[in-house]
């Protein structure tokens, strides 16, 4: 009788466990792709556009109104969106959109505000 009232606490957090694994992480997903499927930091707008195309979209650009807060341009492309610092990439990040991968259950950032 001891031994099943020690086991209920064990399965109850079994059972917890298994509902944790439910959701997909975009983190998760986005370290098992290729780095080399997304611009690197440092690279030029020049060097982007001719490795990756031309973007889906150019979104305004963000900031400048002081020399301390540098303009941010923003270039989407279908499977991550790329931030410039001036004209080098500071930033590449994975859209959560990417129709040919994304779960139904995966969490991650909202979308770009346009």
């Amino acid at each position: 009788m001891k031994h099943r009232l020690s086991a209920l606490p064990l399965l109850l957090v079994l059972g917890l466990a298994a509902g944790a694994h439910a959701e997909t992480l975009l983190v998760e997903r986005v370290k098992q792709e290729p780095v080399a499927a997304m611009p690197a930091r440092g690279l030029s707008m020049g060097e982007v556009e001719s490795r990756y195309g031309a973007p889906q979209s150019k979104l305004e650009p963000r900031g400048g109104q002081k020399r301390q807060w540098p303009t941010i341009n923003r270039w989407v492309y279908p499977a991550f969106t790329v931030y410039f610092e001036k004209h080098k990439v500071v930033d590449v990040v994975a859209n959560k959109a990417d129709a040919n991968k994304a779960d139904a259950n995966e969490v991650g950032p909202k979308p770009a505000i346009r």
